[in-house]
């Protein structure tokens, strides 16, 4: 895929993930990817971002700056939602939280094989806290 291809192709990636269509993840993620590392399936990705917008049901990816090189995509992201259940070992408090994440994504034959990604939990452990 061109640079050009590629960022649509992260672009719709976001969008899907925006719109909550998880099981748009087909058109994204291979049968097996890497995620940091260990071998997972598609449907353990899907079931992790429905378990995120489960809990979090305004859940927004945003995304700051892109970086495209060869078939890697890097992403500085910024999330926004409130949780409404218990998520990443926090209990809701009511506040919204916004964080940034650090996401890089390989792409083969049209579709992410390896998934790698940074959030900054602290952050959101100090947004909820302020607000308890």
């Amino acid at each position: 895929m061109s640079k050009s291809e590629l960022k649509a192709f992260f672009m719709r990636y976001i969008d899907a993930l925006n719109t909550h269509d998880m099981d748009r993840m087909t058109e994204f993620v291979h049968d097996e990817l890497t995620q940091h590392g260990k071998t997972i399936t598609r449907a353990d990705v899907i079931a992790s971002l429905k378990g995120h917008v489960d809990a979090v049901p305004d859940f927004k990816w945003r995304v700051v700056d892109m970086a495209i090189d060869g078939d890697t995509v890097a992403a500085r992201l910024y999330n926004i939602g409130t949780p409404k259940k218990k998520w990443l070992g926090l209990e809701p408090t009511g506040a919204t939280v916004e964080y940034g994440e650090f996401a890089f994504h390989k792409v083969r034959d049209g579709r992410f094989y390896e998934q790698n990604y940074a959030i900054d939990v602290l952050e959101v452990q100090r947004q909820l806290a302020r607000a308890g």
